[in-house]
């Protein structure tokens, strides 16, 4: 199920996770499972993605930030299966992605001596494209 009506929909690279997220979402319809725990099993992900990038395990990271990704779209598609979606759920999710995506940000900025400016540049452009698709 879109998130867009048929004639709004479009190619969006950055959804790549969205397939893989309706299976998990699937699986979980009949279950006890809520978005919302969904939504705290991403931030789980991402917190451990950063983990690894701080102890310079890569392709951990990688995995991580990418399971992530693909749970942020199961939390929404578990809601619209479930037909449940909330203002919590959305408000937590939108909370959620700006403080993984600041400290993701923060982390690789400090860790590369990347100018605070140019790391606060990355993250509002970052948050500027989750913006202006979302809304």
């Amino acid at each position: 199920m879109s998130k867009l009506p048929k004639e709004h929909q479009f190619t969006d690279l950055s959804d790549y996770g969205r397939p893989i997220a309706r299976v998990i979402a699937n699986s979980l319809k009949s279950t006890k499972f809520t978005p919302v725990h969904v939504t705290i099993a991403f931030v789980i992900s991402g917190l451990i993605g950063v983990y690894c990038i701080v102890e310079s395990y890569y392709w951990a990271a990688a995995f991580f930030l990418l399971l992530k990704s693909i749970l942020d779209a199961a939390d929404g598609e578990l809601a619209r299966v479930k037909k449940t979606p909330s203002y919590t759920g959305r408000f937590l999710d939108s909370i959620s992605d700006i403080i993984l995506n600041f400290i993701i940000l923060c982390t690789i900025g400090h860790l590369t001596n990347t100018q605070l400016g140019l790391t606060f540049l990355a993250f509002f452009g970052i948050q500027l494209q989750g913006t202006l698709y979302n809304y």
